[in-house]
């Protein structure tokens, strides 16, 4: 094991040194068969048995060299991964910091518009002051949002003079001659990493906020076309309201007749039971003399109108007459 992690060693200076394209290929990428690789095996043993002394090795001294060499790479990956890892860890502070700043931002729109509009429009639901109430909110939002466009736009010029002042100031340094420490030249390089990374961060937040102003001209056609239908609906909802009011007018008037009519059909209800109530059968004899006295007066009835028939056909007959003699009597006065 030690031999294979100082082989391992070796060959990553060697690597480090060499060319790549004139690397020797390693034992790890070549492949070989069983039988190849026996022959090998069995071809450096021999080799070793027969001539030690003829193999060639690092003496202690290079060892210690390459060992020295390693231990330095090995520091500075590490001074660099540290570097990285504090670079990526206040990128991602900012990231937090920024989502925790829109959060807030996002709430106290979301409280503004349900205290501003989300009120207005439950009290006053299908007016035209809601709508227009909406509408400037939409309006405002739009502005305040065009206006942080351009606030950040300005930013971002800002901050990109400000990196062209730096570079040139860097330049001139460079011309003049002053050697900057390699401490601060990597403060420098993090600086202007981070500036890169805020001028990017605010390009992605100035599309964001163009994609958000599309988004919020698209459901705000949606609103608006909603908005007509639910007017629409609403006059409609008013016309049905209105037929059903005169229709349930109607059926109070149509009720009321029937209350009264209920009225009097139990007015002359009490009328007959009372009636009925106070009904006394006649005794019998009573009511074959009514009996005898009914059919009395039916047969003088029957008599009577025999003799209206009789009196009706004699009048008939003088009426007749009269007429033939009022004829004659005519035509004897137009023969004078």
């Amino acid at each position: 094991s030690a031999l294979k992690i100082e082989t391992e060693m070796f060959e990553k200076y060697y690597t480090k040194l060499e060319p790549r394209d004139h690397r020797p290929p390693r034992l790890s990428d070549v492949k070989m068969s069983a039988a190849e690789y026996a022959q090998l095996r069995a071809r450096r043993k021999s080799k070793a048995r027969s001539g030690l002394e003829r193999s060639l090795g690092l003496t202690i001294d290079q060892k210690l060299e390459l060992i020295q060499k390693e231990l330095e790479d090995t520091k500075d990956e590490i001074r660099h991964m540290r570097a990285n890892a504090e670079r990526d860890l206040q990128h991602h502070e900012a990231i937090i910091e920024e989502a925790e700043i829109r959060w807030t931002e996002v709430r106290r729109e979301i409280h503004e518009f349900e205290k501003d509009v989300l009120k207005t429009i439950s009290k006053k639901r299908g007016s035209i002051l809601a709508t227009q109430k909406v509408m400037k909110y939409i309006e405002d939002m739009n502005r305040r949002r065009d206006h942080m466009k351009d606030k950040l736009r300005l930013k971002n010029v800002s901050l990109k003079v400000q990196r062209k002042k730096m570079l040139l100031q860097l330049r001139q340094k460079e011309e003049v001659g002053e050697a900057l420490h390699e401490v601060d030249f990597q403060q420098l390089k993090i600086e202007n990493a981070q500036f890169l990374e805020t001028i990017e961060g605010r390009n992605q937040e100035l599309i964001q906020l163009k994609l958000v102003s599309g988004n919020t001209l698209q459901v705000l056609n949606t609103y608006k076309s909603k908005l007509q239908r639910a007017l629409e609906m609403n006059v409609n909802l008013d016309k049905e309201i209105l037929m059903r009011n005169e229709l349930l007018e109607k059926i109070e008037r149509e009720t009321l007749q029937v209350e009264e009519d209920r009225a009097k059909a139990e007015a002359v209800n009490k009328k007959f039971r009372k009636q009925l109530a106070e009904f006394r059968a006649p005794h019998v004899m009573q009511y074959l003399k009514e009996k005898l006295l009914n059919g009395d007066l039916e047969k003088s009835i029957k008599m009577w109108e025999r003799k209206v028939e009789i009196a009706e056909m004699s009048l008939k007959g003088y009426r007749k007459t009269w007429n033939k003699m009022k004829t004659t009597n005519e035509q004897f006065q137009a023969i004078c």
